[in-house]
């Protein structure tokens, strides 16, 4: 609470009442004390308060710490009338790896709110969806199913587990059954992964991930702070990025590259890639973006002007430069 006492204009009343204020609001006396050093009366000091309070010589304002989230989040709303945004209060000065922390933790209660038995979850690995992984609270569900929604098979991760890590970690959590997706993440020739699409094994995965009620996924952006973990751990080399800077991608989602106008179609990388067609962003009942970070803020707004999410769980901080930028 911030309390801004003015100077009036000459007037004995109006200084005897703005002498009062200042004691009471910024020394923190008693209207007791206040009248002793004064020498008067407890009732006159009640009134010269009121009087500097109705006159205006007093302004009270209250600094509550969730309206920047509840106003950010109606800018949201009208802004993109398809989402749902959660925007996550943040400590001032704090770190973007701690904001990422709040976000994790909030979208890990999103989901612990949201999922329900029988239910199947597609799952985009990455730095921020391993982080909600982490935060999640034990919930058994019965008959839920987690699928991976691209595939993430390089030299890199074979070796470090980072991506069936996160998938097993959210079946685990939820007494789920995990259905890994052991493909290349992006293929050499299109015309592999087409013939790759007709095994039976993978169309399992990808009619569990067509089928998915709940998907849930951030947005990759080669200037993140935190790095996606696509730019961070070597699926792409300069040839690709550079690519990719020359067709005027935003980003990513699961592996699948969109433009600054939140169109897919017609990218080369694309064809390659082995997530899904983000048209399923679109068709899914939940498609839950979690986003932190100002480096991931043009791949939001292009990925927004798509409507490639119905619910964004995103902090302040980066709400704030989206709906500013």
């Amino acid at each position: 609470m911030l309390v801004v006492v003015t100077d009036p204009t000459p007037d004995d009343t109006a200084a005897q009442a703005v002498q009062v204020a200042r004691l009471y609001y910024h020394q923190g006396l008693t209207t007791d004390a206040i009248a002793r050093e004064l020498g008067l009366s407890r009732p006159k000091v009640s009134r010269l308060l009121t009087l500097a309070r109705r006159t205006g010589l007093v302004e009270i304002r209250i600094h509550d710490p969730q309206a920047g989230p509840q106003s950010l989040e109606a800018q949201l709303r009208a802004r993109y009338p398809f989402l749902t945004p959660q925007v996550v209060s943040v400590p001032p000065g704090s770190p973007e790896s701690a904001w990422l922390d709040r976000v994790a933790v909030a979208a890990a209660r999103h989901l612990g709110q949201l999922l329900r038995p029988g239910q199947t979850v597609g799952l985009a690995w990455g730095t921020t969806v391993d982080a909600v992984s982490r935060a999640l609270t034990p919930r058994p569900l019965e008959g839920l199913q987690v699928v991976q929604l691209n595939g993430s098979a390089n030299a890199l991760d074979f070796l470090s587990g980072f991506v069936t890590d996160t998938i097993t970690r959210f079946a685990a959590n939820y007494g789920a059954r995990a259905h890994l997706f052991p493909v290349p993440t992006f293929f050499d020739d299109p015309a592999t992964r087409a013939a790759m699409w007709r095994e039976r094994s993978v169309r399992h995965v990808l009619d569990l991930q067509e089928r998915a009620d709940v998907l849930l996924y951030s947005v990759g952006a080669a200037s993140a702070q935190v790095p996606s973990h696509v730019y961070a751990a070597g699926y792409l080399d300069e040839t690709d990025l550079d690519q990719l800077r020359a067709q005027g991608v935003a980003g990513d989602i699961a592996t699948v590259f969109f433009r600054g106008d939140g169109s897919f179609a017609g990218l080369p990388i694309n064809a390659r890639s082995s997530g899904p067609d983000l048209g399923l962003t679109r068709r899914a009942q939940h498609a839950i973006c979690v986003a932190s970070g100002l480096g991931k803020v043009d791949a939001l707004r292009a990925a927004l002007a798509g409507e490639l999410m119905t619910t964004l769980i995103i902090d302040e901080s980066t709400a704030r430069s989206l709906l500013n930028a």
